[in-house]
């Protein structure tokens, strides 16, 4: 023995010495849990290792969310959602040689010993207790033990407060310490686990808890991302390279080419040196010949980084992503999901649901074709834009949701993007709706019929200065104003109300309100389910003007009313979901579409006889029936100036509602040309190929009863045609409307302004 080497002899002496006591102290605890040193066997040990806290009960660690939409008839993934990028499979699920390297490299006496590796344990603690590198010698159970208390200080301290960093930073510091007391408890829990579960549950929980890096999390999502394969399809090389990384995840992980330490200009060399420890490990354990090893070996690092976004950003691959967040914020304020925001949010993100959506994604490209084709993403010098979604009549299904514009939601969003969903309520992306012009004369109309009048009775349509003192509102005054109302073409003095519908005539409408009670509108409306898309800024109001859509409203909301219109008066609220799939399989009921009977069959059935003649010739929307003979009910809607302009259209099988108009400013659309034509034409353009298309899918429409004569009535001579007056004017078949009345100017757009993104 040299001088020089016999001081690191004597240290080493010194510090076995010092090892021995608590190596005696291992050797008291093994001894009597005899599970802890042997692969079977029966416990009848103290009651210190009987308990096992509820917490490390194998259970699904935090998972991703996925949203689904068909296409094909197939699910598709739209998007995920999630706080650990995981996804957890079973071993039948993983390639076969996920398991080979981790357990020739972590543990290779896994299935023949109990709970705790000895000799590593023994080997490790003398390491490091001469002043060596700190060495693990933990097995695989109590690696996921150790992973457990990690993944638990995470969701105890949960938030990005002060307070709750420094909880979870202090929590993880004392789980992952390199302490005689912190590993006692690790190797006593780990008994627990090897009492209650079998190697191969161990093994696959393992597998699914541990860290990748980043915020990957398990085989599967390491798999996907590092290589783009799913957890099964990992080669030899690929599966040993992930094994390596689980030694240290933050130095190790392959997604930093730029790195200059373990990047690509070194052919990421650190991962190398250590994947090739796996695969020298997996030969020397009898998994691979030593001919596998060398040309494994010779292979290069090579990743295929496939980021998996979180959130609906990807869903705009399918033109999906208002959808998507629509579907979203429904899941996140629906209490079938959890009592509180907090609750719902974690099942969400960390819940590992799949969740199946009622949107048919080859619709949606169809309608997104012809919204796109007719209004463009941006126009110059004007903030516009132009919506279609599509719902079911009696399940309220949301078939298609779609707009000019692409989602974004990130605050570098540039022109034609935004992450605001022009066709739903503000609580539900953004949007405070839009006043929908003679759209609204449904409810009035429906008002009308439920008062006793019919569709035949005639009503003056010569006053255009309406006081206010002549309606009636029992919900509230009305005051001293004078409502001034006015058409753009001319029309009889006098006309029936079936064709004061069918041509759109504001005055007669006006006439049929001064015999009505406004607030009884109001409730019928409501009754359909009609209702302001935020409150808070546009509140939904009843003076006189209501009659011709002056309320903001979403046009989902419109097509879900009229859907009930279709449906016999039985409105139904919409819906975005038809199952969820919990992690473990089961189901998660959402909440489901309530129906009521919003209105009576016969008035419906009346309102409904009605609106079939818009889309026939000398009705305002005769340019935008697809000439398929499915029968089908209308309105048009048309602000001050066409400023808004709507379409809402029903079969029996299938609802929808285009909007198209100023997000925020007045530009008439009468007079703004837009791709090819004037603005106000476009409705009529899109809704052409939209209602073919949705008619093509949805066959079959049934033909909509008659109603009742009671709500026909009889017909009346028309009055001759007054002078300097006018009805709703043709602009080729369709009739221009100014459904509003000189009642609201546009969209004054109270606030939302997106970050410059577009507002509404």
């Amino acid at each position: 023995m040299t001088r020089s080497s016999a001081p690191r002899v004597v240290g080493a002496l010194l510090g076995f010495v010092g090892l021995s006591t608590v190596a005696g102290l291992l050797a008291a605890l093994l001894v009597v849990p005899s599970i802890a040193v042997a692969g079977e066997g029966v416990v009848t040990a103290a009651d210190t290792f009987n308990a096992l806290p509820s917490f490390l009960k194998i259970t699904q660690p935090a998972q991703s969310s996925s949203i689904y939409a068909k296409k094909n008839g197939k699910n598709v993934k739209l998007a995920t959602f999630y706080v650990q990028n995981r996804t957890d499979v079973s071993l039948a699920e993983m390639s076969p040689w996920v398991a080979r390297s981790a357990i020739a490299t972590e543990d290779p006496r896994f299935f023949e010993e109990g709970a705790i590796d000895l000799q590593g344990t023994i080997r490790g603690a003398l390491s490091t207790s001469i002043g060596h590198s700190v060495q693990g010698g933990s097995s695989i159970t109590q690696q996921y033990v150790k992973n457990v208390l990690v993944q638990r200080c995470a969701q105890e301290n949960d938030g990005t407060s002060k307070k709750a960093v420094a909880a979870a930073t202090k929590c993880y510091e004392e789980v992952t310490a390199t302490t005689p007391a912190r590993k006692l408890r690790e190797m006593r829990y780990a008994i627990g686990v090897q009492k209650r579960y079998s190697k191969h549950d161990i093994l696959r929980s393992y597998l699914n808890i541990v860290g990748f890096g980043g915020t990957v999390y398990g085989i599967q999502a390491a798999a996907e991302y590092y290589f783009g394969v799913p957890a099964k399809n990992l080669s030899l090389v690929q599966a040993a390279t992930l094994t390596a990384i689980i030694n240290n995840p933050s130095n190790l992980r392959i997604d930093h080419p730029s790195n200059k330490d373990n990047g690509s200009a070194n052919h990421y060399a650190k991962t190398k040196d250590r994947r090739d420890y796996v695969l020298t490990r997996m030969q020397k354990e009898g998994k691979i010949t030593v001919a596998q090893r060398d040309r494994a070996i010779a292979t290069a690092v090579r990743p295929n980084i496939t980021p998996q976004a979180n959130g609906c950003a990807t869903a705009v691959k399918y033109d999906a992503g208002y959808f998507c967040k629509y579907v979203e914020l429904s899941m996140l304020n629906d209490k079938a999901f959890g009592k509180t925001s907090a609750e719902r949010i974690e099942k969400l993100t960390e819940g590992g649901l799949k969740v199946y959506t009622t949107l048919n994604l080859d619709l949606q490209a169809k309608a997104q074709a012809a919204v796109s084709a007719s209004m463009p993403a941006s126009v110059p010098g004007l903030n516009v834009g132009a919506s279609n979604v599509a719902v079911e009549p009696g399940t309220g299904r949301i078939v298609t949701m779609v707009q000019n514009t692409k989602f974004d939601e990130t605050a570098s969003a540039s022109a034609g993007t935004t992450s605001v969903n022009y066709n739903t309520d503000h609580n539900r992306g953004g949007s405070q709706g839009f006043q929908t012009g003679s759209s609204f004369k449904a409810f009035t109309l429906a008002a009308w019929l439920e008062a006793g009048h019919t569709l035949n009775e005639s009503v003056n349509t010569t006053e255009h200065a309406l006081p206010f003192s002549e309606f009636t509102n029992s919900c509230y005054g009305l005051g001293n104003e004078v409502w001034n109302v006015a058409n753009a073409e001319a029309a009889p003095a006098s006309m029936t109300v079936l064709l004061a519908t069918e041509e759109s005539i504001n005055t007669a409408y006006a006439a049929m309100g001064r015999k009505l009670d406004l607030c009884n509108i109001q409730k019928t409306a409501f009754n359909m389910g009609i209702h302001a898309a935020d409150p808070d800024a546009n509140p939904f109001t009843s003076p006189p003007s209501m009659i011709l859509g002056t309320n903001y409203i979403a046009p989902l909301t419109m097509a879900t009313a009229y859907a009930g219109i279709a449906n016999h008066g039985v409105v139904c609220t919409p819906v975005s979901i038809t199952r969820i799939e919990a992690a473990d399989g089961k189901s998660i009921p959402p909440t489901a579409t309530k129906c009521t009977q919003g209105m009576s069959t016969d008035v419906a059935d009346g309102v409904a006889y009605a609106l079939q003649t818009v889309l026939k010739p000398g009705g305002t929307a005769a340019s935008a029936n697809p000439g398929d003979g499915v029968p089908i009910i209308a309105k048009t809607g048309t602000t001050d100036g066409a400023v808004q302009n709507w379409l809402v259209t029903s079969t029996s099988k299938i609802a929808q509602a285009t909007w198209v108009g100023n997000i925020s400013g007045s530009a008439g659309f009468y007079k703004t040309y837009i791709n090819g034509q004037y603005g106000y034409g476009l409705k009529f353009t899109m809704d052409k190929t939209i209602i073919a298309d949705l008619n093509a899918a949805y066959p079959g429409a049934a033909q909509f009863p008659a109603p009742p004569q009671s709500e026909i009535g009889v017909v009346a001579k028309p009055k001759p045609a007054a002078t300097n007056d006018s009805k709703d004017g043709a602009a080729g078949t369709d009739k221009k409307t100014n459904d509003t009345g000189n009642a609201g100017k546009g969209n004054p757009d109270k606030g939302n302004a997106d970050k410059g993104k577009g507002k509404n």
